[in-house]
């Protein structure tokens, strides 16, 4: 379970969040819906803990990531929830099985490259470089690696946002596909409503912010 209450983050006079109380149930995948620039990817930062709200508590479990220091907050996030980034943050001098293998150094309890690299549909590419790839591909990338660690979380921030619809489709399937064998919770933000139909609930986020 993961849970807001009075959670609130302001960044300059024009920029300032306020939200209800928000509970993500487990076993429930969750699709939010909004506008470019609303606070979606905010949202996000601050359950991940790349980000710290001003006020109120966020809970995962019985961990409350607002009462952690940053390198306990990338600490747990690094062991328990599988992050695919708007911008993908891989290295793109590096090979895909590199790209993945870095997971390793962590003393991660990771899947082997080779069978989540296959799962996503991907496999032939691992000894390409990341620069060489098109971006359906380093979506399935990062993708697998946000699988690979088997997290109990998955985040997913517009994660078909440089596709097109048909291939965003493919891409949101194999993940919700492979998510489903793994993680108790699954938060995919888009601004495409088209994809609603692979989830569980669908939020639209003006709905989560207190007037």
């Amino acid at each position: 379970m993961i849970s807001l209450k009075g959670v609130s983050k302001k960044f300059d006079e024009e920029s300032n969040i306020v939200l209800k109380d928000i509970e993500f149930e487990d076993g429930k995948s969750y699709v939010l819906l909004g506008a470019s620039g609303c606070g979606k990817s905010t949202l996000l930062n601050m359950i991940t803990g790349v980000i710290t709200p001003d006020s109120g508590k966020i809970m995962i479990d019985d961990t409350e990531i607002t009462a952690m220091t940053q390198k306990e907050k990338d600490a747990f996030r690094l062991k328990n929830i599988g992050y695919i980034f708007q911008d993908f943050k891989l290295m793109e001098e590096m090979t895909v099985y590199d790209n993945l293998s870095l997971l390793g150094l962590g003393n991660l309890d990771c899947l082997p490259v080779d069978e989540v690299l296959d799962s996503v549909g991907i496999l032939s590419k691992k000894k390409s470089k990341v620069k060489q790839l098109s971006g359906g591909e380093k979506q399935r990338v990062a993708i697998a690696r946000a699988l690979m660690k088997k997290p109990s979380i998955i985040i997913g921030d517009e994660p078909t946002g440089n596709l097109n619809f048909e291939n965003g489709k493919n891409v949101v399937s194999l993940l919700m596909d492979a998510s489903r064998k793994l993680a108790k919770n699954v938060i995919v933000v888009t601004h495409d409503d088209r994809l609603v139909e692979f989830f569980d609930e669908v939020i639209h986020f003006e709905d989560l912010l207190k007037r």
